[in-house]
């Protein structure tokens, strides 16, 4: 009789327990299906206007026009044969990116060796202020630059525009670099003093060689926000600091220059050439996350 009990009881619990899993499985189905969906649809989203520029770059017709009425890489060759203002505007954005980076660099740096192991409130307040300006919209980064520079008289001009440059890119060099000093083992830096060496040569030897990997994944970052930023520039600079993104501006108000796809299309490709190169240098995503 015992035996005749139990066996009902288990016949009844595991088509219960089957449902239960078939409920589970389905949820689990469901909710990767919904969110590969809504991945799916992001991604599309996100490189749909990239790849559309980079079609549009090859067009044989004289206006932008999606899709291009034929194919040719005129436009590629007339950057480099026929377009020497974009060539200067070119070389003007490498150098106004390569000397705002290198300043922040060393600012970033010394700021966080001051201040990222501290946990005194002053440091924390210290911090926030170094980061502000990614708190702000560069346009309105942009416009209060601007307003400083004229109640201090000085004008615009290319410091101008390396300062307001400085301001954008120093955030990102602070935030990798403090991140790995963060990362650091104290104890090191005990050792070499102990030793008998000095904070100059304890940090060329020891720190900065520890560091490096971040400084440079900040650098980069910073380096291309520099040199792709319109805000700043578009309130810092002169007639005669034209960049390469206020150049490109102008050409598609303008008249719509087929040449703007392709400096996009070569940007485009020198951008995932140095990712890819960073990625393997300096391992540039750990310090993004």
């Amino acid at each position: 009789m015992a035996e005749s009990a139990v066996r009902p009881a288990g016949a009844a619990a595991a088509p219960r327990h089957a449902r239960e899993s078939l409920a589970c499985a389905l949820e689990r189905r469901s909710f990767g299906l919904v969110f590969g969906v809504l991945a799916a649809i992001s991604v599309v989203l996100l490189m749909a206007p990239t790849v559309i520029v980079l079609i549009t770059s090859f067009t044989s017709g004289f206006s932008l026009k999606f899709p291009p009425p034929g194919w040719s890489p005129r436009w590629y060759l007339a950057l480099w044969n026929d377009s020497p203002e974009i060539l200067a505007a070119f070389v003007l954005s490498l150098k106004l990116a390569a000397i705002a980076t290198s300043v922040s660099i060393v600012l970033a740096v010394a700021a966080a060796l001051a201040i990222a192991r501290r946990r005194e409130p002053w440091a924390r307040l210290v911090e926030s202020l170094f980061l502000s300006p990614l708190m702000l919209p560069t346009l309105a980064l942009g416009l209060a630059l601007l307003m400083l520079f004229n109640l201090a008289g000085t004008g615009l001009s290319f410091g101008t525009l390396v300062v307001g440059h400085v301001a954008i890119t120093a955030p990102y060099v602070f935030r990798t670099s403090a991140a790995s000093l963060l990362q650091l083992d104290a104890s090191l830096l005990e050792s070499a003093r102990s030793l008998g060496a000095s904070p100059v040569y304890a940090f060329r030897t020891v720190t900065l060689p520890l560091i490096l990997r971040g400084v440079l994944a900040g650098a980069f970052i910073g380096f291309m926000y520099s040199f792709d930023n319109v805000a700043v520039s578009l309130f810092l600079s002169d007639a005669r600091s034209e960049v390469l993104p206020i150049r490109m501006w102008h050409m598609i108000e303008s008249n719509l220059d087929v040449r703007a796809a392709a400096i996009s299309g070569v940007l485009i490709s020198v951008t995932l050439v140095l990712m890819v190169v960073m990625e393997r240098v300096a391992g540039v995503s750990r310090h993004m996350r």
